[in-house]
């Protein structure tokens, strides 16, 4: 299938770079300009579907992910979403986490001054996650399910394993390289929390993503405003604690109005062509880095991997590729390279192409 038609950026560049950012549809543009249109005409009166468009949001976001809509948040983006998890955890805490993780992960947490372990993130790292936590003891395992700079995912059966080896332990996912890849399953995964941004693989544009919550996890956020007076304003109520604190003051409908719209798009494409698409395009390359010697060990020894690529190349290879509008990100020691559903056979040989003339 070609998605130049609803994709212009793809008839310009070679766009290997949704790991940064994810692009923008025509479809979309056009909702965007009449929703837009409709705030010039209508002012104050365009506001009234407000909750409307986000209970909507949130209903599709579950269905999409099989998460429940009661316990599914709109955020701006994953780092508010995080600190503000982390905001409503009481007590002292222990936290595992990744060494590299991407900083909107363990910043926060580093910052709060909270008890901190690092597992290495090579090609055993379940091994290392389960070695770690039976020595740390952590309460809290937070991580992003894909890693930024390597692409090094982790296995899904190995988090249910983990739960189920450590039921008590709280696991946090950064879901935002990864939502919008794949089929999954919330609710029946090992997961705990799962906070995303929805500009990247979810191609919602920016200034949205949503939080996924168990139902057991209420009862362990913000407990001592649990027991406070709630707002008795007639607009808040019906509002939970959580929702008072994910979703403070007024939300933008054009953003969470455009992740809607990318929702939608994403079940009628179908996220298992989506997965199938990815597939078999990062198999292509992962095995055409790995014949040239492009990629870290860690990647190349482990059975599965995402479609985010760090090639190790030198600036002039890099140089090269710009000048090929090939758009991908340095990151790291090299330079990263993403493959979504839109991406071709034709794009990663063109990649390949200039690699290997300039190398």
């Amino acid at each position: 299938m070609n998605f130049k038609a609803l994709y212009p950026v793809l008839q310009s560049y070679t766009y290997l770079n949704t790991a940064y950012s994810g692009i923008l549809s025509k479809p979309l543009l056009d909702w965007r300009n009449n929703h837009d249109q409709d705030f010039l005409k209508r002012g104050s009166t365009f506001r009234l579907q407000q909750q409307e468009v986000m209970q909507e949001t949130r209903q599709n976001l579950a269905r999409l992910f099989r998460a429940k809509a009661s316990n599914t948040f709109l955020v701006p983006n994953f780092s508010f979403g995080f600190n503000t998890f982390l905001n409503g955890l009481e007590g002292p805490q222990r936290f595992l986490l990744l060494q590299e993780d991407y900083p909107s992960v363990n910043y926060p947490v580093q910052s709060r001054g909270y008890e901190c372990d690092y597992v290495a993130v090579d090609h055993q790292l379940e091994e290392n996650l389960i070695a770690n936590i039976k020595s740390f003891k952590p309460s809290v395992l937070a991580l992003s399910l894909v890693q930024y700079i390597s692409g090094i995912k982790i296995d899904f059966e190995s988090i249910k394993k983990i739960k189920s080896m450590f039921p008590d332990l709280l696991i946090v996912a950064d879901g935002t390289q990864f939502c919008g890849t794949a089929e999954f399953n919330f609710e029946a995964s090992g997961l705990d929390v799962l906070i995303s941004s929805g500009y990247k693989w979810m191609l919602g544009g920016f200034g949205n993503g949503f939080v996924f919550i168990k139902d057991k996890i209420n009862e362990l956020l913000y407990t001592k405003a649990q027991s406070a007076n709630m707002p008795t304003e007639p607009f808040l109520l019906n509002r939970g604690i959580l929702s008072l604190y994910f979703e403070p003051g007024h939300q933008d409908t054009l953003s969470f109005g455009s992740l809607n719209h990318s929702i939608l798009f994403l079940e009628k494409t179908g996220l298992s062509f989506i997965e199938n698409q990815i597939s078999q395009l990062s198999k292509k390359a992962r095995k055409a880095f790995t014949e040239r010697g492009l990629l870290d060990l860690a990647v190349t020894q482990r059975k599965s991997h995402s479609s985010i690529f760090n090639l190790s190349i030198s600036a002039t290879v890099a140089e090269k590729l710009q000048e090929a509008n090939i758009l991908f990100s340095a990151r790291g020691n090299g330079s990263r390279v993403s493959f979504h559903f839109y991406n071709t056979e034709e794009d990663l040989n063109h990649l390949l192409e200039v690699i290997d003339k300039n190398s």
